[in-house]
């Protein structure tokens, strides 16, 4: 695994360096730098540098990491199974509680592994082929191939993927809803309420919400994200909705006034926020993949599969919806039943997107509109392909955002806006030419 900036928060700061202090002088790293609330690491001949900091009030064992934020594990790779032996024997004696069980991904057969937990719950996992094994640096190699594609890049794309498919689908839904082509997935109040729950989690993660932080560990902020979205919007349902009938006007304009009052609700927690908590939001609120694992991108599945699945089933009656409900309803739509389902499905898909990947924007606007300009705007393609279209793109902008700036990570949020905004007006400016022209 290729880290060239780890960074630790640690609630005991002499505790940590004993016991990690000792660890990476075993792995070949060398106390690069010290201050009152900090040390570096750095390894000899390679720019990876490991930053172990204190703050009183951080949960025990939550890591940030310029690259992979809200990680709490990481592989070393150590020369042979016999390193492997003395440092198993001798952790217990520096704070290290030695695991049992075996890692998230297959090990070549001549391998050596070892799992060690530091008092503050952050797991390390030492890896070596084993000294008798034939191959030996050959089955290095393959493990940390092993590890880089499966525990790293490829949860990374499932999810991305996802996200990018549910983001473009739901912007798909609420432009036929709404019948309002400047409709995204924010209208129903989805980015506003999962900003103020991911937002509460952070400044009150250690405090009033301790004990739900305890309980989902690195889980608590998608958690309360994806909590709020659902929360404002159904706030936002109930305020449009009156004697059974859902009016798309009111929840239009209601959603406008909630999401300012919940960005103003953010806005405070903000200026109630540490440097730390600031730094946390800003890497929220411009929206990663960094992170992604297996069990992010299972959650993502379990919510976004079956609306991608049954989305397609709503083709029939957004297509009735572009003639108005009245139309609709004569066509034989359920009308007031069919916009329940239509923004609970929305509300769903995209609430537990922002959840896990942070503000990414113009998705669910750029990608619909690409759509009806190749193919038409008959949902029974258009659906499906947004769905396609709305996952390549974003894989398509996480692998620049990787690269551009290189060896950091560009917030692919800060990408999207960038693409989306000119590309957007440029379709707008097309589009009024050739009215003109006609």
């Amino acid at each position: 695994m290729s880290i060239h900036h780890l960074q630790i928060w640690v609630p005991d700061l002499p505790r940590a360096e004993a016991s990690w202090g000792w660890l990476l002088g075993e792995l070949g790293y060398d106390l690069a730098r010290s201050w009152e609330h900090g040390r570096v690491w750095r390894h000899e001949g390679s720019t990876t540098a490991i930053v172990i900091e204190s703050s009183p009030d951080m949960v025990p064992g939550m890591l940030f990491s310029r690259l992979r934020p809200g990680m709490n594990h990481v592989a070393f790779h150590v020369a042979d199974s016999a390193a492997i032996a003395a440092l198993a024997e001798a952790a217990g004696a520096h704070g290290w509680q030695r695991l049992g069980g075996e890692g998230g991904h297959p090990l070549p057969r001549d391998t050596a592994v070892l799992y060690l937990e530091d008092r503050d719950g952050f797991e390390v996992e030492l890896i070596a082929p084993s000294a008798e094994g034939p191959g030996g640096a050959d089955a290095a190699m393959l493990l940390r191939d092993r590890i880089v594609i499966v525990d790293v890049r490829l949860p990374r794309a499932v999810l991305g993927f996802l996200v990018g498919a549910a983001l473009a689908v739901s912007g798909a839904v609420m432009q036929g809803l709404f019948r309002n082509p400047l409709a995204d997935p924010g209208i129903v109040g989805v980015s506003s309420g999962a900003s103020l729950g991911a937002v509460s989690c952070i400044i009150f993660g250690t405090t009033v919400l301790a004990p739900l932080t305890a309980v989902l560990g690195i889980f608590a902020l998608p958690a309360m994200a994806f909590s709020g979205s659902l929360a404002v919007t159904y706030v936002l349902y109930r305020l449009g909705t009156r004697d059974g009938e859902t009016q798309i006007a009111t929840m239009l304009i209601a959603g406008i006034a909630i999401a300012a009052l919940a960005m103003a609700l953010t806005g405070l927690l903000i200026y109630m926020a540490d440097d730390r908590q600031l730094r946390d939001i800003t890497f929220w609120s411009l929206g990663s993949l960094a992170g992604s694992t297996w069990q992010k991108a299972g959650i993502a599945a379990m919510i976004v599969l079956p609306a991608l699945i049954a989305v397609p089933f709503l083709a029939r009656g957004l297509n009735a919806f572009t003639l108005g409900e009245a139309a609709a309803f004569h066509m034989g739509v359920p009308v007031e039943r069919f916009k329940r389902v239509a923004i609970v499905m929305v509300a769903a898909a995209t609430g537990v997107s922002v959840a896990l990947s942070g503000g990414i924007v113009f998705v669910g606007m750029i990608v619909p509109h690409l759509i009806r300009l190749a193919a038409g705007p008959d949902h029974r393609f258009l659906l499906p392909a947004s769905a396609l279209l709305g996952g390549s793109l974003l894989l398509v902008a996480d692998m620049i955002a990787r690269v551009v700036v290189a060896p950091a990570e560009l917030p692919i949020g800060i990408l999207t806006a960038l693409i989306g905004a000119p590309f957007f007006l440029w379709i707008l400016l097309k589009d009024r030419s050739a009215r003109i022209g006609g």
